[in-house]
C-alpha cells in the first residue's frame, strides 16, 4: 500500500489527527494494531488541543498521509538546532503492517534534511515496546542509552506498569539517505 498523498496539516485537522493517533497508541478492542502500547498505559494519547498546540510550535510540521482523502498517518517533525525530533508517528491499525509507517518516517527524514537542514533524526520511544525499538533499529537508528522516566507531566497517559520509561533513538541523516 502506497500513500497517495503527504501533505502538511492544518488546524482543521486536529480533531482528525487526535482519533488517528489515539486509535494507533490506545485502540478500542478490536482495532488494537502491532504499535499499540495499550498494554502499558492507559488514557488518551494526545487531544486535539495538543494537536492544535503542536501546529503552533514554530520549526515545527505535522505531515499527514492520505489514502482516498482520508487521513491514515501522521509524524511530527521538530527542529532543535542540528538535530530534528521526530513523534507522533501513527498509522490507523487497518493500514498497518503494509509500509505506510516506512514511507511517512522516511518523509519525517527528507523533510528534517531537506527543510531544517537536520545531521541527525532523534525520537523517543517507550522501552517496554521491543518490537517497534527493533522496526527502528532496523531503519538505522541506534538505541544513545538515553532512558528517561515516563513523561507523567506530558499528558499522554498514565502508566500502567510501575518504573516505565521511554529511550532515546538516534540516526545520523544526510540528503542522500534521508
Amino acid at each position: 500500500m502506497s500513500i497517495e498523498l503527504i501533505r502538511l496539516a492544518a488546524a482543521a485537522d486536529a480533531e482528525a489527527v487526535a482519533r488517528l493517533v489515539n486509535q494507533a497508541y490506545r485502540p478500542v478492542a478490536g482495532l488494537a494494531g502491532w504499535t499499540h502500547e495499550a498494554d502499558w498505559v492507559s488514557g488518551s494519547r494526545i487531544a486535539a488541543a495538543q494537536v492544535a498546540a503542536l501546529l503552533l510550535k514554530p520549526a515545527s510540521v505535522l505531515l499527514l498521509g492520505l489514502l482516498d482523502q482520508h487521513i491514515v498517518a501522521c509524524v511530527y517533525v521538530e527542529q532543535q538546532g542540528p538535530l530534528s525530533y521526530i513523534g507522533m508517528l501513527a498509522v490507523n491499525p487497518q493500514c498497518q503492517t503494509r509500509g505506510v509507517g516506512k514511507q511517512m518516517l522516511a518523509a519525517a527524514e527528507r523533510y528534517a534534511s531537506q527543510e531544517f537542514a537536520a545531521e541527525r533524526v532523534q525520537m523517543l520511544v517507550l522501552s517496554a515496546r521491543t518490537e517497534l525499538v527493533a522496526f527502528y533499529l532496523r531503519r538505522g537508528y541506534q538505541c544513545i542509552g538515553t532512558q528517561l522516566d515516563y513523561p507523567l507531566a506530558a499528558g499522554v497517559g498514565t502508566p500502567l506498569v510501575a518504573g516505565l520509561t521511554v529511550q532515546t533513538l538516534d540516526k545520523p541523516i544526510t540528503a542522500d539517505n534521508s
